[in-house]
């Protein structure tokens, strides 16, 4: 409003004539484009100033990556070509492990349990009558795969009743099975059985596997631990494979007879190498990538697909430094030799917490550091034109309105 109110102001009361005769220009309006023009000039005359000092800049940065390069081809930093091996690695969370059980056998001490199936087999039980059928002969016959019931019992038929042996070992039940056999138990009708003077019995588990198979993709917690099923959980963070192989073993040894594991990381969640891409002015992008060894800056750079649009070919590694170091590792990176020259002087081996960071092009850079400094200008100058050309159409339509309505006008 105090916009349009100044604006009132600055015309004229004989310049406020119809659609016919268009007023001139005033003052105000002269000074504005004026203004607008010396805007421009100064826009222009900014640009070509920093892409001059961009110029000059970038003359300086290649003298600097010339010494750097010298300097580095003399060092004994691990480059393409001449790879060093990488210590032993310590997985960490969120590491992806792949563990697989070789032998899933039950321990001897197991305990049988409601579910399981046995074997038995027994003699110097019931004898046969001769007069007895093929069933009746079955009935009396224990020999065969007999399945542990929900109540921990095992049942032998009805010749002979069930015997309890959940809970205890297979030696433990065969000795249960013998004393049950040799003691007399009156069934239904009052048919007496057992009693046998010398019973022989041979007990064995029909399936020694362990209760769960350990195998496949195991996470690494938050917590340093992988969980291990039924068998709970172990702490492997800060471990080598060996060590982490030993102490599942060592873990499962309770659960598992002679239990022996293999172990390899599947995948490499722990150790990254961190690409940062200069956005010229309107931000940094961050991209992570894993850490498995034999990455150079080549390799690294083909993971993100090259240089962005608004990248230039200024590049260096900033290697982290032990806490309380105040020197600070940087490398320069020659592109132009990694990748058209096929030099490898720069093209370092990577290390875990490697920061690559590239720097944008300096006439984008300057570009968007003159469009952010000059929007806002721009804006101001764009409302107060806008605001004028709303003032002039309501003059120019109350002058016109006048005319036609006897002089009422709009107002």
């Amino acid at each position: 409003m105090l916009t349009i109110l100044i604006v009132m102001r600055a015309t004229p009361p004989s310049h406020q004539v119809g659609w016919n005769n268009p007023s001139p220009p005033s003052l105000w309006e002269t000074t504005v484009k004026l203004k607008a023009a010396r805007h421009q000039a100064i826009h222009s005359l900014c640009l070509a100033a920093m892409c001059l000092a961009g110029s000059l800049g970038s003359g300086c940065h290649k003298t600097s990556l010339i010494d750097a390069v010298e300097e580095s081809s003399l060092s004994d930093i691990p480059r393409e070509l001449s790879m060093a091996s990488i210590p032993v690695y310590r997985v960490a969370p969120p590491d992806i492990l792949l563990i697989e059980l070789v032998r899933s056998i039950r321990p001897a001490n197991d305990g049988i349990r409601a579910g399981d199936y046995v074997i038995i087999r027994a003699a110097n039980l019931e004898p046969y009558d001769a007069d007895d059928e093929e069933v009746q002969k079955a009935l009396k016959t224990i020999n065969g795969e007999y399945l542990v019931q929900a109540d921990g019992t095992v049942d032998l038929g009805p010749w002979y009743g069930s015997v309890r042996i959940e809970g205890q070992t297979a030696s433990q039940a065969e000795q249960s099975l013998v004393n049950y056999l040799k003691t007399e138990h009156q069934g239904e009708e009052g048919r007496v059985y057992g009693g046998y003077q010398k019973p022989i019995v041979s007990m064995s588990l029909a399936d020694v596997g362990a209760r769960q198979i350990v195998a496949g993709e195991h996470l690494i917690r938050p917590d340093g631990t992988v969980s291990l099923g039924i068998y709970g959980s172990v702490y492997v963070a800060g471990m080598t494979l060996d060590e982490v192989k030993q102490s599942v073993e060592q873990h499962l040894g309770d659960s598992v007879h002679d239990a022996e594991v293999s172990v390899d990381v599947l995948s490499y969640n722990s150790k990254k190498i961190y690409l940062i891409t200069d956005g010229g002015g309107v931000g940094e992008q961050v991209v992570t990538l894993p850490f498995t060894g034999g990455e150079t800056v080549l390799d690294a750079l083909a993971n993100i697909n090259g240089l962005s649009p608004v990248s230039s070919k200024q590049m260096w590694i900033a290697r982290p430094a032990p806490n309380g170091t105040e020197v600070a590792q940087v490398m320069p990176v020659d592109w132009r030799a990694i990748t058209q020259d096929g030099v490898t002087t720069t093209n370092y081996q990577l290390m875990p917490g490697d920061r690559i960071y590239i720097k944008a092009d300096c006439w984008v850079a300057s570009d968007n550091f003159i469009a952010k400094v000059t929007q806002p200008f721009s804006r101001i100058f764009g409302f107060i034109l806008l605001g004028n050309g709303t003032v002039r159409t309501l003059q120019n339509g109350s002058n016109s309105g006048g005319g036609g309505l006897g002089g009422g006008g709009f107002f």
